[in-house]
């Protein structure tokens, strides 16, 4: 049974192939793009097919992060990063232009996979509730968020943050708290990845509605309808 299809975008072709192997033999289509246009072509061709993409950041002609920002003007498609690299910046920088996750090379195939899942696992919701708080309205199935009447784009470990902090209206959560439960296993990295994602959520939802609690973590409050 197909489980969905992944696009890879990785200029190394030992390590496509390795990811390639792997994936298919778990059941999962791939498509392959050795550099940052291929991945373009790619994604524009089967947009509507692919359910993740993993995206080497350093590659010929358009990097990662040039591919994400285009990527993230049209879709909300998830995204895990591949880097060779070891500076925190470029994991913050990644989340800043909106990857969902990171890992680092070299990697093994059943890691891999843990955080495929994972990020699938949270970006994948079947239920048709639907959610309001305050002037914040949000369509589960259809993963759809409005405010104040006007739609807004989420990545979708900025809708997982906020589906979160609605679910713990008024309870202080520690960065440690956050990075547990949204991010949903053993993360390598420290707070200001939190950090980051809320200042990109208060961007797009309002800074009212979440309150930084100095020492502790942040706050989600209900609030009226905010200048955005």
């Amino acid at each position: 049974m197909n489980k969905g299809t992944i696009l890879i975008a990785e200029d190394e072709g030992r390590i496509r192939r390795m990811v390639k192997d792997y994936l298919t033999s778990c059941n999962y289509k791939v498509i392959e793009a050795e550099d940052g246009k291929e991945a373009l072509k790619a994604f524009y061709a089967n947009n509507n097919k692919i359910d993740l993409l993993l995206l080497d950041v350093m590659m010929p002609y358009k990097d990662g992060f040039e591919v994400l920002t285009e990527i993230r003007e049209v879709s909300n498609m998830p995204v895990i990063m591949l880097t060779a690299k070891s500076q925190e910046y470029d994991q913050i920088l990644g989340f800043k232009y909106g990857a969902d996750d990171y890992i680092m090379k070299p990697f093994s195939p059943i890691i891999l996979m843990a955080h495929i899942e994972a990020v699938l696992n949270r970006c994948r919701y079947n239920s048709n509730e639907l959610i309001s708080v305050g002037e914040i309205t949000i369509d589960k199935i259809g993963m759809i968020v409005k405010v104040c009447n006007n739609r807004i784009y989420l990545t979708p470990k900025e809708y997982d943050l906020l589906i979160y902090m609605i679910g713990n209206i008024d309870t202080v959560l520690s960065r440690e708290k956050i990075l547990n439960e949204v991010w949903n296993f053993d993360y390598i990295g420290d707070g200001r990845t939190v950090d980051t994602h809320i200042k990109q959520l208060r961007s797009k939802i309002g800074a009212d509605y979440i309150q930084t609690i100095h020492g502790r973590g942040y706050r989600f409050e209900v609030c009226v309808c905010s200048n955005l």
